[in-house]
C-alpha cells in the first residue's frame, strides 16, 4: 500500500514541531471575557491557517491536532482543536481577519 501525504499536511505537521520548541506562558481563552488577540496583527490584516495554528499552540501551549477553516457570514473563522500534556482537549476559534480568539 502506498502512501500518499500533502503538502497541506507536511506544512502543518512542520508548524507544529516548530511550535512545540517555543516557551510561553500558558493563558486560557475560556477565563476571559473579550476577545484575545494571538499575535501582533493589526485589525485590517488576515492571517493564514497555519499562522493561527501557530499562535495558538504557542499561546495555550497545546497541540493542534485538528484544524479547519469556516465561513460564518463572510468571515472566516479557523476552528482548531487543541491537545495539551495531560490530555485535555479543547477548540478554539480564530477570527481569521484579525487573529481573536472568539
Amino acid at each position: 500500500m502506498k502512501m500518499r501525504f500533502s503538502p497541506r499536511a507536511f506544512v502543518l505537521v512542520v508548524t507544529l514541531v516548530t511550535a512545540m520548541t517555543a516557551a510561553v506562558p500558558v493563558v486560557r481563552a475560556d477565563e476571559e471575557h473579550r476577545p484575545v488577540t494571538l499575535g501582533s496583527t493589526s485589525s485590517t490584516s488576515t492571517i493564514s491557517l497555519e499562522q493561527a495554528v501557530k499562535m495558538a499552540e504557542q499561546r495555550f501551549q497545546a497541540r493542534v491536532v485538528r484544524a479547519e477553516a469556516q465561513q460564518d457570514g463572510g468571515n472566516t473563522i479557523y476552528v482548531l482543536r487543541l491537545l495539551n500534556e495531560s490530555g485535555r482537549v479543547w477548540v478554539v476559534r480564530v477570527n481569521a481577519s484579525n487573529g481573536s480568539v472568539l
